[in-house]
């Protein structure tokens, strides 16, 4: 898993190995106008245009706003050598303030985000939307460092080389902090 940058404090992502097309991806094709698909506290649904998949996510988080997060996602289209899009579908979701780890079912890749926030444990819910393509990607999964670094601190992060996929992530939640390192 290589990278995935969901929730808030301790992120881990899976990523998976793929064609070996590459593709530059510049940061200023992602969000750094400040866009986000979410206010504070509330809940978003995130879907990348069909036939691309998740590359590049970005969150900054404030306690002031009920310790929340705002989140920004990049897509790109997947090359041909993984064929053509079959299905696409909603993950379990991912209860609030737990750890979890979850990848993308039946060699799925992710290509979009729900969440809803939760006022009483000051934390998000997560749903991934994984989409498989007709021929079987090959990949050996890993989990990145960990986004972000410290509780609170804002995340940005970007797969540049294209080949290599986002397929789920690992979370922990702090009660302390309020935050999620994914």
């Amino acid at each position: 898993m290589l990278l995935l940058q969901l929730s808030l404090l301790a992120p881990l992502v899976s990523a998976a190995w793929g064609q070996q097309d590459y593709y530059y991806y510049s940061h200023q094709d992602y969000g750094q106008d400040d866009q986000w698909v979410n206010l504070f506290r509330q809940g978003f649904n995130f879907q990348c245009p069909h036939g691309q998949v998740v590359v590049a996510v970005r969150s900054a988080f404030s306690k002031k706003e009920g310790s929340d997060r705002q989140w920004n996602y990049a897509c790109m289209p997947t090359p041909h050598g993984l064929g053509e899009l079959t299905e696409c579908w909603w993950e379990e979701i991912n209860r609030a303030g737990t750890e979890w780890y979850q990848t993308c079912s039946n060699n799925g890749l992710v290509a979009g985000f729900q969440s809803q926030y939760f006022e009483a444990v000051l934390d998000r819910e997560w749903q991934f939307y994984c989409c498989r393509y007709s021929r079987r990607c090959q990949y050996a999964c890993w989990l990145t460092q960990e986004y972000p670094g410290h509780y609170g601190e804002d995340v940005d992060m970007v797969l540049y080389s294209y080949g290599y996929y986002i397929r789920g992530a690992q979370t922990t939640f702090s009660g302390v902090e309020r935050d999620r390192q994914w």
